[in-house]
């Protein structure tokens, strides 16, 4: 697009309306031909083309929290190895920006995640880091706790990998809370089945929120902005969640809000 934002400028400095917007457009065209802008440009399509996998792969609805964690540590590596090849303020900014966002706190929490999920027959599967996991939860988890969760583990990673068949080939943790319910064993591993619940808890508060204050910003705009807390909630949920409203026709709305109270005349 460079070529044409220099066309586009070009054209400004010759047909501007105002002086104003003629000298605007003659410092942004004398600034985006110098030196340190196309370098910036060349080195900003590297480090956008490494994160971008990444970026994707947190947007999405459903997360693989241990794919995410391995991404991250992609990216990382990445950038460190562009380093060695350019310059060095830009490339250390991003990586701050990775630690800040993935520190040891998250990391720790995302990688107890992981180890709790059943794919592969528990394969992630390490006490040690979900106990890391639970110290993030002390007022849920306090040293007596801790001790009988670790007690439990043992007993449930045995239990649900080697002797219950009915929890092979579980597909991730909302299935695996399912069967943990179904089976009974919640009540059996009252401390486990909570750290379940957490981590199904954790993708509400991620990238689903995010979209739902973006959201927010277009439903509740300046035009609208004594709008009410229940006419919102009904304006945003078909809004984020419209892959499911899409499926639902016009004439079952039609009839469900018919039939909520008496109304004057049939719609």
């Amino acid at each position: 697009m460079f070529g044409s934002i220099i066309d586009v400028l070009d054209t400004i400095v010759v047909d501007a309306r105002t002086l104003e917007e003629r000298d605007k457009a003659k410092g942004y065209l004398s600034t985006c031909q110098t030196f340190e802008v196309a370098f910036m440009l060349h080195l900003m399509r590297d480090i956008l083309g490494i994160t971008n996998e990444l970026n994707t792969f947190l947007q999405k609805k459903e997360q693989d929290i241990a794919n995410a964690i391995l991404l991250v540590e992609v990216a990382k590596r990445r950038l460190q190895k562009l380093r060695e090849e350019e310059w060095d303020s830009l490339i250390d900014k991003q990586v701050q920006e990775l630690n800040a966002h993935f520190n040891e706190v998250t990391t720790n929490l995302l990688v107890g995640v992981a180890c709790l999920n059943p794919v592969d027959s528990f394969f992630s599967f390490n006490i040690n880091k979900i106990l890391r996991m639970a110290e993030l939860y002390p007022d849920d988890f306090d040293e007596n706790i801790t001790v009988t969760l670790k007690n439990q583990l043992e007993t449930y990673i045995v239990d649900v990998r080697d002797v219950d068949e009915r929890f092979s080939n579980l597909q991730g943790l909302v299935d695996l809370s399912e069967t943990l319910v179904k089976t009974k064993k919640h009540l059996n591993y009252l401390f486990v089945f909570r750290l379940v619940k957490f981590t199904l808890l954790l993708s509400v508060a991620t990238a689903t929120v995010e979209r739902t204050f973006s959201a927010m910003k277009l439903i509740k705009s300046e035009l609208r902005n004594r709008m009410n807390d229940e006419f919102m909630s009904g304006c945003l949920v078909p809004y984020v969640e419209r892959k499911i409203f899409n499926t639902i026709s016009n004439e079952t709305i039609i009839n469900t809000f018919q039939e909520m109270k008496t109304r004057r005349r049939q719609l």
